[in-house]
This record gives C-alpha cells, sequence and structure tokens, in this order.
C-alpha cells in the first residue's frame, strides 16, 4: 500500500465525505464557474491538508468528529486552491498537477477571479457559522503567506538571504498552511488554547521540514519528477546554497552569485554550482537541518497516546522527509 493510502486507512470515510461537502461549498449560481470549480475539483492532489485536519482533530479528541471538522477542512482548501489559482497567475505558468492550468485555458481576467471568489467562499463558510476561531487561523496563514512571497521576491533581487531569512520565508511561504491545518484540526472539537498552539507548532514544524525536504531536490540528481537545477535557474536562495555561501573563501564566494546572477540558463554552469554545494557540505547540513525539525515534531507527537490517527501522523511526517517527489 502507498503511504497516502496507508496515512487514509482511519479517516478514509470522513475523506469521501469531505469530498462531496467540498464540492457543494464551491457551488454558484454562475454557469461558468460551476464548470471551472469542478475543473479544479477532478484534478485534485493528494489533499494532504485536510488529512492533517482530520488526523489531528481525531487524535487530539479520541476520535471525536463535528461538523465543524468539515467546515474547518472545508475552508483550508477553499483558500489553499484560491492561492494556487493565484500563483499561477503570477507565474504565468499554464500547468498544474501534470495539467492545464486555469489561467492557461479561461485567461488571467477569469483566474483571477476564480481565486477571489474561492477565497470569498472559504470567508463566507466561516462566518456564517461563526467559526471565528477558525477564520483567524487561516487568515494568519494567508497573511503570512503573502509576507513570505514579497520577502522572497525582495531578497532574490540582491541574494542577500541570511539562514534565519531563508527560514522566515519557508515558515510563511509554507509552513503556515499546514500549521493552521494542525491548528484548525484541534480547534475543530473544541480544544484548549494551549493544545491548538502546541498542534499549530506541530504543523509549522512538518512545514518547514517538507520544504527543506523540496529545496534538496533541486540539488539531487535522482529521477524525481522535479527537474534540478530549478531554484537556481529562477535565482531562489535555498539553504544548501547558503549554507555553501557562507562556507567558502570569497573568491568562490563570487563565483557562485556571479553563476547564479548571470549564468543561471547556461545548464553546465547550473551543474558545476549544484556539483560545487555538493562538494561543500551544502547537502549534509541541509539534511541535518530538516531531521532537526522532523525530530521536534516527534517529539510533540509522542506526547500523545497511541491511537491509530497518531499512527497515521507517524507515518505522514516519516513521509514528508522520505519522499522521492
Amino acid at each position: 500500500m502507498k503511504p497516502i493510502e496507508l496515512i487514509k486507512q482511519p479517516i478514509l470515510e470522513e475523506m469521501e465525505l469531505f469530498e462531496s461537502k467540498f464540492r457543494e461549498s464551491m457551488v454558484s449560481n454562475v454557469p461558468l464557474l460551476n464548470r471551472i470549480t469542478q475543473y479544479i475539483v477532478r484534478r485534485k492532489g493528494k489533499q494532504m491538508r485536510p488529512m492533517f485536519v482530520f488526523l489531528v482533530a481525531k487524535m487530539v479528541s479520541n476520535g471525536k468528529f463535528e461538523e465543524r471538522t468539515y467546515r474547518g477542512a472545508s475552508i483550508i482548501e477553499l483558500i489553499h486552491t484560491a492561492t494556487l489559482v493565484h500563483d499561477d497567475v503570477v507565474d504565468d505558468s499554464n500547468r498544474r498537477r501534470g495539467f492545464f492550468s486555469v489561467n492557461a485555458l479561461w485567461k488571467n481576467k477569469i483566474a483571477v477571479l476564480v481565486g477571489d471568489f474561492l477565497l470569498s467562499k472559504g470567508l463566507l463558510l466561516s462566518i456564517d457559522n461563526e467559526d471565528f476561531d477558525i477564520l483567524k487561523l487561516i487568515s494568519v496563514a494567508v497573511r503570512e503567506m503573502s509576507e513570505g512571497e514579497l520577502l522572497q521576491i525582495e531578497k532574490a533581487r540582491r541574494l542577500d538571504i541570511t539562514e534565519d531569512v531563508y527560514f522566515e520565508i519557508i515558515r510563511q511561504k509554507t509552513a503556515t498552511l499546514i500549521a493552521a491545518c494542525c491548528g484548525i484540526g484541534a480547534a475543530s472539537v473544541g480544544s484548549s488554547k494551549e493544545e491548538i498552539e502546541k498542534m499549530r507548532l506541530f504543523g509549522e514544524l512538518i512545514g518547514i521540514a517538507f520544504q527543506i525536504k523540496d529545496d534538496l531536490f533541486d540539488y539531487t540528481e535522482d529521477k524525481i519528477g522535479k527537474p534540478t537545477g530549478i531554484d537556481i535557474k529562477e535565482q531562489k536562495m535555498t539553504l544548501p546554497l547558503i549554507y555553501t555561501l557562507n562556507n567558502c573563501n570569497s573568491e568562490d564566494k563570487k563565483w557562485l552569485i556571479n553563476s547564479v546572477k548571470k549564468y543561471n540558463k547556461d545548464k553546465k554552469r547550473v551543474k558545476e554550482v549544484i556539483a560545487f554545494v555538493q562538494e561543500k557540505g551544502g547537502m549534509e547540513y541541509t539534511i541535518q537541518k530538516m531531521k532537526e525539525y522532523h525530530s521536534k515534531a516527534l517529539d510533540i507527537l509522542e506526547t500523545y497516546p497511541n491511537s491509530k490517527y497518531k499512527e497515521s501522523l507517524l507515518t505522514m511526517i516519516n513521509y514528508v522527509i522520505e519522499r522521492k517527489i
């Protein structure tokens, strides 16, 4: 059985019911909108975010589950989908998960409006049901995702990202949404403020480990489904490169910065940069950092009694750092 199928086992029924509830939450009176949202739903990804919501909710409440939990998962998925639709417009990307993106099929203007519609649907779903605690958790995540993207754009222009800034960017860009999923899972079943914050931190740690793993793919030569050197071509400063820049002599540093700034489209030069990062221990350092965050997440999980939900979350966080794509 694939890891994702294994993780889903204890919440299979909930995930199936969630599918129909999520579809309902997207319904509109405009036929064009319905056509586009149906297209989006049919091309859904692994749905790891609702899985986090459900597994955390069940783990912290000994299997208890409420309508609020389904709403929390739907709100997360609506807002996450809205950000993906907008991201494809911002990045001028024509593909999403191997299919045409919304902007490729219906152009940018419609894609932006669809993203706005999904965002408002998510906000209204929480407001109409007075789920203000859930609304706050997701609103903080959306704010931080925007700040993280803008911080990365600002720093990429000057290539002056320190390790601290890198961790702040990935915490905001990637980890904050997974943190919101786990916080919402706990909040949806009436957990205390302390427990909600504990679960939110758990999600943040996993999210950071997840993004570090993603950044490692750029410097590996495995057939992983993601071309190597993409981050270098896009002048993204990730941890393997930041570590190497901080641990080489001034001549090598100058060559590295010059390569990323001026020769980032030169395949031969990009390969040389990857080889240099590997040789200088950038990979080992990054793997060690990823394991540190993974270990902190495990420590939080260990404070809960054994259950099939805890087991699934264990499989999930191990999958995050062991995945090949």
